[in-house]
């Protein structure tokens, strides 16, 4: 697990089982450099293996952004040479595949600026909640430096191949509002109750039954692909009837009771 003492990122174990990263660079708006890609690479790591955890809240330090994106300030001695940018992206690459494979459902609470970087960490999270003054984009055509492959499918699985290239050839800034209409963002509030009903979310997540919140990601993730589904794969719809958790909600539901799942 990251270092909870770290200047980049804060992780801080929450009640019901809900992890909070924090991108802890509140003074360059929680822009992204090495050592943050790095810290929420392991942290992701150490808590995909975690099956205590229900349910990971990311969110950037202070109001005034979840990411601004990328340090530029890092870019003329680490990203100089296509080389130098291809030993970087192998680090994003290894993050970004930490996020997208993570087991656990991922809610993202965004205040303030996300842009470029953080944008896809934003579309890895399952739910992404924003207040209402929040901004998004992706300018960095007017940086001269693409969205590589493995960074563009985020967002096209998203929101889509024309409101992906929309955002991109135009390079604008866009407001909540229209992050919302092109399902960027899942749920818009006022930016004083972001806090609040990111963590009711993150409740009603962890709430349910953990064995089911990890199939239905799996599941969703795998219907991306057009590969058939095999037999083995098909099977595993109904594994979730062996489960005690299973019987445990049917007895608490027949109960008029509120079901404690335990996870297995």
């Amino acid at each position: 697990m990251a270092d909870p003492a770290s200047s980049v990122l804060l992780s801080r174990r929450l009640e019901h089982g809900i992890h909070q990263l924090v991108l802890n660079r509140p003074d360059k708006m929680n822009v992204l450099n090495a050592e943050l890609w790095q810290a929420l690479y392991l942290a992701f790591e150490t808590l995909s293996a975690d099956e205590s955890v229900r349910c990971i809240l990311l969110r950037g330090a202070g109001i005034q952004a979840f990411c601004a994106g990328g340090d530029i300030s890092e870019f003329q001695d680490l990203r100089a040479t296509p080389a130098q940018a291809r030993d970087y992206a192998a680090l994003m690459y290894r993050t970004l595949a930490a996020l997208k494979d993570c087991p656990h459902p991922m809610v993202a609470q965004i205040s303030g600026n996300c842009i470029g970087g953080g944008v896809e960490l934003a579309m890895l999270c399952d739910i992404r909640i924003a207040g209402q003054s929040s901004r998004f984009g992706i300018p960095i055509n007017r940086l001269g430096f693409v969205m590589s492959y493995p960074e563009l499918d985020g967002l096209i699985s998203v929101v889509g191949r024309s409101a992906a290239m929309e955002i991109l050839l135009e390079g604008k800034i866009f407001d909540a509002e229209e992050a919302l209409r092109i399902g960027l963002i899942s749920r818009l509030v006022n930016d004083a109750e972001i806090e609040v009903e990111a963590m009711a979310a993150a409740n009603r997540i962890a709430a349910g039954a953990p064995l089911v919140n990890r199939w239905h990601k799996k599941f969703a993730r795998r219907l991306a692909d057009p590969k058939p589904l095999s037999e083995d794969e098909l099977a595993e719809g109904f594994a979730c009837f062996e489960t005690e958790d299973y019987h445990r909600g049917v007895t608490a539901f027949v109960s008029k009771i509120k079901p404690q799942f335990e996870g297995n």
